[in-house]
């Protein structure tokens, strides 16, 4: 069975390059363009892993894995942080923000 990847990220360039990557690789790749259809991606998909952009419109990575996290059915989904913006002390922030959602 392949393996089920969602990718929430804003940028349609970015999307592209993740989902050729991915898909070249064998896996079966879902989209969405922002927070709100990642949320609902997920929950109808059930993918097996999700790339999470954090700096979105309309919601951004952290509210959109709060929610994940919180919803018993998706939770245990496992959720990479992908942002091509990264400012120091992001990485702190991303852990601290992980620690809290799990």
């Amino acid at each position: 069975m392949t393996k089920r990847i969602l990718i929430v990220e804003d940028q349609q360039d970015m999307r592209g390059v993740l989902r050729d990557l991915l898909a070249g690789s064998g896996y079966t790749v879902i989209e969405a363009a922002n927070g709100e259809g990642g949320v609902a991606q997920a929950r109808s998909e059930r993918p097996d892993l999700i790339l999470m952009d954090i700096q979105m419109p309309v919601m951004d990575g952290y509210e959109v894995t709060r929610r994940i996290k919180t919803d018993p059915a998706i939770k245990a989904i496992p959720i990479v942080a992908v942002s091509s913006f990264a400012m120091k002390g992001d990485e702190e922030r991303h852990a601290r923000q992980a620690a809290i959602t799990t």
